[in-house]
């Protein structure tokens, strides 16, 4: 197994390969991520993780960028190489593909969202 020295690392993509992202393009979307990267010679900087599980199967594929923590869906090759060129390069979100976005101690959709909001946590209590 390799060990990456990340001290030059800015970003941290984690893209889903659970079943379902997979069933809709994770394989084609990660190689998409890690080639545009690897292309524009951004492979010091940014740093991909395939995930078995980012628990938002009706929005696959799905990738989270840190440390902004936005979530994106819906992921394609051209969607993964769009959010490396515009957010991870120039700083730009790429709105039509947002889920959450981190703001104010939390996740936050987006105002006029199409996803679901999914279900809630349980709320373990105190005993």
């Amino acid at each position: 197994m390799t060990t990456w020295n990340l001290s030059e690392t800015k970003h941290h993509v984690l893209i889903c390969n659970g079943s379902s992202c997979m069933r809709k393009g994770g394989e084609e979307a990660t190689q998409a991520f890690r080639d545009e990267i690897t292309k524009l010679d951004l492979d010091s900087t940014i740093h991909t993780t395939r995930t078995r599980c980012n628990g938002r199967c009706k929005d696959a594929c799905v990738a989270i960028v840190y440390p902004e923590g936005t979530w994106y869906k819906g992921l394609t090759p051209e969607l993964s190489r769009e959010i490396v060129q515009k957010h991870l390069v120039k700083g730009e979100i790429v709105e039509e593909a947002v889920i959450y976005q981190y703001e104010n101690d939390s996740f936050t959709p987006p105002v006029n969202s199409k996803s679901i909001k999914g279900i809630e946590k349980p709320v373990k209590e105190n005993v």
